[in-house]
């Protein structure tokens, strides 16, 4: 089931997600309507908060995007990041390493905003799958870049937050209209 996308401006975007302490059906159902809606939205992840659930869970997949390659390792073994998609990470932990790179991002909670970014380029992200089972993904590229995005995410922290104080201000107008379009008081 395709669920509604939040926008900036609602509250829950800004909120630090609990931990899933118990997988069960309603988490698999989560899951599962959060890839319907990301795949349907074109997005490469959507984050629990993104559809309005405080929860420690995201969903990721960069598959579809060609011209962005990644690296990825599951577990110490060299995978093929598009055969390993998507990923239904929960609880993720992230660690941050390599050199710092600036790239354009967007964010399905910020319909036609993009800016450019700082992140690394490299990450090692720990989380347990929808299985239980506990993953090591160290990841390069495009989805390193998404593994920090959304992580972000479910820490209450939004990708404007990581943008140039002088892109924020080019923006300004079109922050504050879309803020005042889905606040929720």
């Amino acid at each position: 089931m395709r669920l509604p996308i939040l926008q900036y401006g609602d509250p829950i975007l800004r909120v630090k997600g609990k931990r899933v302490e118990q997988i069960d059906a309603s988490v698999h159902a989560l899951a599962s309507d959060m890839l319907e809606t990301m795949h349907a939205a074109n997005g490469v992840g959507l984050a629990a908060q993104q559809v309005g659930r405080a929860l420690q869970l995201t969903v990721i997949d960069v598959s579809h995007v060609e011209d962005r390659p990644s690296t990825m390792k599951l577990n110490g073994a060299e995978v093929d990041p598009v055969a390993a998609m998507p990923l239904v990470l929960l609880n993720p932990q992230l660690e941050l390493g390599g050199e710092s790179l600036i790239e354009i991002e967007g964010c399905l909670s910020f319909p036609e905003i993009t800016g450019d970014v700082e992140r690394t380029s490299r990450v090692v992200a720990q989380a347990l799958t929808l299985e239980g089972a506990e993953v090591r993904i160290e990841a390069t590229g495009l989805l390193a870049r998404a593994l920090q995005h959304e992580i972000d995410h479910l820490n209450g922290i939004l990708f404007i937050d990581r943008m140039s104080s002088a892109l924020k201000v080019s923006l300004a107008s079109r922050l504050k209209r879309l803020q005042k379009e889905n606040r929720r008081d």
